[in-house]
């Protein structure tokens, strides 16, 4: 009985062996891809930095626009090129950003 009980620890402790190792090896597998992944990256000076801008240079970011819709919808009578208006104004917001403000990379 005791000689039964010896094998069957042996087994057992065998498969836990095989799986701490297969486990090791995915933990060294993860950390050299975390390492590889972190020389590739490129360091920025101000990484994880929320405010890049201004206050008043957000706001005329959202005020510029926001008038020029307004203006938009007051002044010009047909319907279809409120619309076309809106979205161009829309769609060219962001690329005026960068243009007027520049792009403050980092």
């Amino acid at each position: 009985m005791s000689k039964e009980r010896a094998r069957r620890r042996e087994a057992r402790l065998a498969v836990l062996e095989k799986e701490k190792a297969a486990r090791a090896r995915k933990v060294a597998r993860r950390q050299r891809r975390r390492q590889l992944v972190r020389r590739l990256t490129p360091t920025t000076r101000n990484a994880g930095r929320l405010h890049r801008r201004s206050r008043g240079e957000r706001l005329g970011i959202l005020l510029v626009p926001a008038v020029a819709i307004a203006a938009v919808w007051l002044f010009v009578p047909e319907m279809s090129l409120r619309i076309v208006l809106t979205a161009v104004l829309v769609l060219a917001a962001p690329a005026l950003v960068v243009v007027v403000l520049g792009r403050k990379a980092g």
